[in-house]
């Protein structure tokens, strides 16, 4: 290392070129034209479809707050992408946020959504089944000047936002940005209506199917499905009726299933189901109580007190129950699609204005939708890639802008192990009629 000298002087470097996928596809779909068209801003409006792309490239490529958009400006990166901002335009940007301005982008978002399941990034089967995740989560922030921020049941201070997610695709169909102190399922009527109403614009024409935590279930949820058509999966909170019910059941009624703790002589989990009405009045429904026994692991605090661990939800889909069951215990990759969302923009939030975080909540949604979308059209390697392995493998890739022939040729690392995916990717988007 001592041989080597540093110098900060090569102009015709990209540091992101890899980003070149995603602008090109962008621009295929009239992204920037669509946010220019939808998005009444009463200040700094000017050009809000360049502002809004500086963003989501600068999340593409890992940036999490304002300054690191200037991440698409440095070297030749400005030259490849000649229609970015300077972060304190940016910024100004983002401020003149208000409500009306993030509903705004929330349209954007719906129709991005559809366009880029039409240009075949979408689920393999519109007329097929499809599955909808529901959570909430909590983005930390540190310091007490965010406007919103609070602290909820985990007692850490920060924003509570609401996501509801494509489980084949790893897509946000839709996103809702709320104070720290709001509960989990505040709002989850309206919440699930919209995002059944982006998922089916956006062509899906099957029968859904949502799963969701204990913390939506409620009388306005399972009423909202029941009334969409659509099917549900959502885990019971264990009140005294969803206990008596589970006692109720035969111990002959218990099938066992594969778990870790099984042996030829002992079952270590189980499954079983009863009939049961959930809530009561005008709201009662009728649903299929799925429960899932698991004998305590070795040496846990709850071995000393019960002999089993019951985790029960309640569904209207028809089938199997251990079909079901398993299925319903997929619901966990809702949380490994907001772990993709905190890796890049959604590691905090970085404005002190609430409105202009619910902007950069959507603009991030929107860059990780993108980011799914590229992956899928490079190619099987890449369909179900994270963000994280996006971001290294595609958006991050360096490259060097030649002038030749009055022409501009980006050149990409000799000997990169996936450049088959980007040249695929860049190859099947420019197949995508330009829209207008």
């Amino acid at each position: 290392m001592s041989r080597v000298s540093v110098s900060f002087t090569e102009k015709n470097l990209v540091p992101n070129a890899g980003l070149l996928p995603a602008a090109v596809l962008a621009q295929r779909i009239g992204l920037g034209e669509l946010i220019d068209q939808r998005l009444g801003l009463a200040q700094h409006g000017a050009n809000s479809g360049a502002k809004a792309l500086t963003v989501i490239g600068s999340v593409l490529a890992g940036g999490d707050s304002i300054d690191d958009t200037a991440l698409l400006r440095a070297s030749a990166a400005g030259e490849l992408f000649d229609a970015t901002r300077a972060p304190s335009t940016v910024g100004s940007w983002l401020r003149a946020h208000k409500w009306s301005n993030v509903r705004q982008l929330d349209a954007v978002s719906r129709e991005l959504l559809a366009r880029l399941w039409a240009a075949g990034a979408g689920p393999a089967d519109l007329a097929g089944p499809l599955t909808i995740d529901l959570d909430s989560s909590i983005v930390p922030v540190f310091g007490r000047s965010k406007q919103g921020a609070g602290f909820g049941y985990t007692k850490v201070r920060g924003y509570h936002p609401q996501f509801a997610t494509c489980a084949s695709t790893g897509m946000v169909l839709f996103s809702r940005l709320r104070g720290g102190s709001a509960g989990a399922a505040r709002g989850a009527k309206s919440f699930l209506t919209e995002t059944v109403s982006r998922t089916r614009d956006a062509g899906a024409t099957g029968q859904l199917t949502v799963r969701a935590d204990s913390a939506f279930y409620s009388r306005a949820v399972l009423g909202t499905a029941v009334k969409l058509g659509v099917e549900f999966s959502v885990t019971a909170r264990q009140d005294k009726k969803i206990r008596a019910a589970i006692e109720a059941i035969d111990e002959d009624a218990w099938a066992p299933i594969p778990y870790w703790l099984s042996s030829p002589e002992v079952s270590g989990a189980d499954v079983a189901e009863t009939a049961y009405t959930a809530f009561s009045g005008k709201d009662a429904t009728t649903v299929r109580l799925v429960v899932r026994r698991v004998r305590p692991t070795p040496g846990s605090q709850l071995a000393l007190f019960t002999t089993w661990d019951y985790h029960a939800f309640v569904t209207n889909r028809p089938g199997d129950v251990l079909e079901i069951e398993a299925d319903h215990r997929r619901h966990a990759v809702v949380e490994q699609r907001i772990a993709e969302l905190k890796s890049a923009g959604l590691a905090h939030l970085p404005s002190g204005k609430f409105m202009a975080n619910a902007a950069w909540l959507a603009l991030s949604v929107m860059a990780h939708n993108l980011a799914r979308a590229i992956g899928r059209l490079a190619g099987p390697d890449l369909e179900r890639a994270t963000a994280s392995t996006l971001q290294r493998r595609i958006f991050t890739v360096p490259g060097r802008l030649v002038h030749s022939g009055r022409r501009r040729h980006l050149r990409l690392p000799a000997s990169w192990p996936w450049a088959s995916a980007i040249a695929q990717a860049l190859t099947t988007i420019q197949a995508i009629p330009l829209r207008c």
